[in-house]
């Protein structure tokens, strides 16, 4: 079995990690080239691993690039892993290996399809999430599910120790696939389209925190964008302050620095001050 893999982000290299300690190899690696998404969530670089392990990297700037579809017919690859990857693979790509494409997904998939699956999960107040492994079809997120694992999302869950169940169940996965694969029973299962939903995609502004908030809200929104993520802010004295951890209070007591919300205060326990607006 010739395999390719693509991934820019931890949660991939997590996998193509696991993939190398249960004895198997890939035939070609595939990332962003270096200066592109540089501020993205959990970005990589493979170098180092390439070298150490003697796999060519290629370098793109789109995963639908003219020069993906050659290397990929030159090495005769089989199976195309996309993962942790925000670009949507078009059908010339999907129908160049041979057998297929294989992506994985934050979410108990048909749910939360889309992007931002680990703060969406916590904003949502869902009590489960977890990372399901596809065949990649031309939709998003749409393809037949090939195996899933369940993560409990605990009350105090915070991007940081979300993100880290989420990369341990990638691996968890990974291990699955890798074995169906090598024995020749992978399984398929459509998705249920009556349950499907769709996450939209958030952008660092959407974490703002604002007096017009409950305590619930602020609290939900400072744990779901914390480490990795952009982190939630507020404007105070023509500041910014990110916020990354935070405790709620109902009354004012001996705080120094407090923000109202609604029904309460925050106040900031771990947080940076960035440069002064306008200035």
């Amino acid at each position: 079995m010739k395999a390719a893999f693509a991934t820019c982000v931890e949660l991939g290299f997590s996998c193509i990690e696991e993939i190398y300690k249960i004895n198997g190899s890939l035939d070609l690696l595939i990332t962003l080239v270096d200066e592109k998404a540089s501020n993205k969530s959990g970005r990589v670089y493979l170098d180092d691993f390439a070298v150490q392990k003697n796999i060519p990297l290629l370098k793109i700037n789109n995963i639908n690039d003219p020069e993906v579809i050659t290397e990929l017919k030159a090495r005769e690859i089989d199976w195309l892993f996309i993962i942790g990857w925000s670009q949507i693979a078009k059908k010339e790509l999907i129908d160049t290996p041979k057998e297929g494409c294989i992506g994985m997904h934050p979410t108990l998939l048909p749910q939360g399809r889309g992007r931002a699956a680990v703060p969406w999960a916590i904003l949502k107040g869902l009590d489960k999430t977890g990372v399901t492994a596809f065949k990649i079809d031309e939709g998003v997120d749409t393809g037949p599910i090939i195996d899933q694992v369940e993560i409990p999302i605990l009350q105090d869950e915070t991007a940081t120790t979300l993100y880290t169940k989420v990369n341990d169940a990638h691996i968890e996965l990974m291990d699955k696939v890798w074995n169906s694969l090598k024995n020749e029973d992978l399984l398929l299962k459509a998705q249920d389209e009556s349950k499907a939903t769709y996450w939209e995609g958030r952008k660092p502004q959407d974490g703002e925190l604002t007096s017009e908030m409950t305590i619930s809200e602020a609290e939900a929104l400072v744990r779901a964008v914390t480490h990795p993520y952009p982190g939630s802010f507020l404007e105070k004295n023509n500041q910014i302050y990110r916020i990354w951890r935070a405790k709620f209070i109902k009354e004012i007591k001996n705080e120094s620095f407090i923000f109202p919300l609604r029904d309460g205060y925050l106040v900031p326990e771990i947080y940076d001050i960035e440069e002064p607006i306008n200035a």
